[in-house]
């Protein structure tokens, strides 16, 4: 499961936690923590629209039914401010809680 928390501006990807509150402190420990180890991902330009699928799921293939169970793809759409944005990312193992963390900051 991933959110955005667009206060941060970045998304959270739950890998290991009891709780809600748990990965979410664990994603503020790493955003607050200045010996992150961030991995730069490269530069993203957006009009402000964007959607979070599963990465197994072709962007293309979002609005085509399942072949078998039927429905559509999950998917979110997610408001992000309009502009550049500088991409960076880190899966951090914590005691209990795993998280993922995107986080995008001005170009």
């Amino acid at each position: 499961m991933t959110c955005y928390l667009s206060e941060r501006n970045v998304f959270v990807r739950w890998l290991a936690a009891d709780s809600d509150a748990e990965l979410l402190e664990a994603a503020k420990v790493v955003l607050d923590d200045p010996a992150t180890d961030w991995e730069d991902c490269g530069v993203w330009e957006t009009d402000g629209s964007a959607v979070l699928l599963d990465s197994a799921v072709a962007g293309a293939d979002l609005a085509l039914e399942y072949p078998d169970q039927g429905g559509l793809p999950e998917q979110a759409q997610i408001s992000v401010p309009a502009g550049r944005w500088r991409v960076r990312a880190t899966h951090e193992r914590g005691d209990s809680a795993w998280v993922g963390v995107v986080h995008l900051l001005p170009a």
